[in-house]
């Protein structure tokens, strides 16, 4: 395509790979909320504001290995949690927003002071210089990769299982590491351990320490309790209640194989059944209504916090928080003296934006967030709000 090309020409999109309705419902694991579809509906009738759109949005981008639906939003919005305008856009031909795939050519068009969407396919190939014809129906297209992800989920894979809290300090009467094999003190992968307690069904666990209450900045509320995770482990044999040959009862704990340590299992650890993980309903948004609190604490030891990193925040699931939501970072204004007046006198600076949150992991009082982006080192006692 050549590379001046008139702005009302085109808009942003990407054709649905699917040989069916029926098909699109099965591969189709996420939720669209009423106030997305709203969004959506509303933009579709006659796009976006070009002031809604990046100053330097792109005539088309085609879609690469990696790329996901925040880095795309952000080629052409403002806003890259916004993702409903960018699906709303071409209503139409995009009735899945999270099915977007590798090879797919996406275009913008400029009419009458809005963007709108539509679905251009590469002829003979999807590499950046083909020629692109306009495809306003919907066409089945034999493409090799899967849709691409809302977020680099990498960044939030290794803290799916470290990030952990619990309502009530239910830990301290869950299953725990007795006693380790030929006496060790300390437990690495492939090592066996011997455990006790109430494993119910469930044969996979994560293992973790002592747990941390986890305390609001403002109120000294515990919002819950946050259990350092070291590990995995396995049953590879179930717990015995045995009788001796003399008529005494006799205990064989379970015995348990470490299959994974982020640090050394110990005996006293205790042990949580691991749940399944939907890695594909993260969808970043922003909240529906007001939404405002504070960094309770930052994951792990550290006092301060930067870009990739995890911090817990002191709302949850009875304030409205949800997975994917975005939030914005605030630094409180320093408190100074104006000497520059007749006498000195107290002010206070303006709180200042410096960040973007992506939530994660809700539990009832208290959610965990990925540092996304930050200017300043962030720390317990910060603000955040709605974007």
């Amino acid at each position: 395509m050549p590379a001046a090309r008139p702005a009302h020409l085109c808009v942003l999109a990407a054709c649905l790979s699917l040989a069916s309705a029926a098909t699109w419902a099965q591969t189709s694991p996420l939720t669209v909320t009423p106030e997305q579809r709203r969004v959506a509906e509303q933009v579709a009738s006659a796009g976006v504001p070009l002031s809604e759109l990046a100053p330097n949005a792109p005539e088309q981008h085609t879609v690469q290995p990696g790329d996901t639906l925040w880095d795309i939003s952000k080629l052409f919005l403002k806003s890259p949690w916004r993702w409903p305008e960018l699906w709303g856009m071409n209503r139409d031909q995009i009735r899945n927003p999270h099915l977007i795939y590798p090879g797919q050519v996406l275009m913008l068009v400029k009419v009458d002071g809005r963007a709108r969407l539509q679905v251009a396919q590469g002829v003979g190939g999807a590499s950046t210089g083909d020629t692109v014809k306009l495809r306003p129906q919907m066409r089945i297209a034999g493409l090799n990769a899967n849709a691409i992800t809302a977020i680099p989920l990498h960044l939030i894979q290794p803290f799916l299982t470290d990030a952990v809290v619990f309502d009530i300090d239910q830990l301290a009467t869950a299953p725990r590491i007795v006693a380790a094999q030929e006496g060790h003190v300390i437990l690495g992968k492939g090592d066996l351990a011997y455990a006790r307690g109430d494993f119910g069904t469930a044969s996979e666990f994560r293992v973790f320490r002592t747990t941390r209450p986890l305390v609001d900045p403002t109120t000294r509320e515990v919002l819950g309790y946050e259990a350092p995770y070291v590990g995995t482990a396995e049953i590879t044999r179930a717990a015995e209640n045995r009788v001796t040959p003399d008529g005494k009862p006799e205990i064989v704990p379970a015995t348990l194989r470490v299959t994974a340590v982020k640090q050394e299992v110990g005996i006293g650890d205790r042990l949580a059944p691991a749940p399944a993980r939907n890695l594909e309903r993260y969808v970043p948004h922003a909240p529906d209504a007001p939404l405002s609190g504070q960094i309770a604490a930052i994951y792990g030891e550290a006092l301060n916090a930067g870009q990739n990193q995890i911090v817990a925040l002191n709302r949850g699931k009875r304030d409205g928080v949800e997975r994917g939501h975005v939030l914005a970072l605030w630094r409180d204004g320093e408190r100074v003296v104006d000497r520059t007046g007749g006498r000195p006198e107290a002010i206070k600076l303006p709180n200042e934006r410096h960040g973007v949150l992506f939530v994660f992991e809700v539990y009832e009082r208290v959610s965990y967030a990925l540092i996304i982006s930050v200017k300043e080192p962030v720390k317990a006692g910060d603000r955040f709000t709605q974007p």
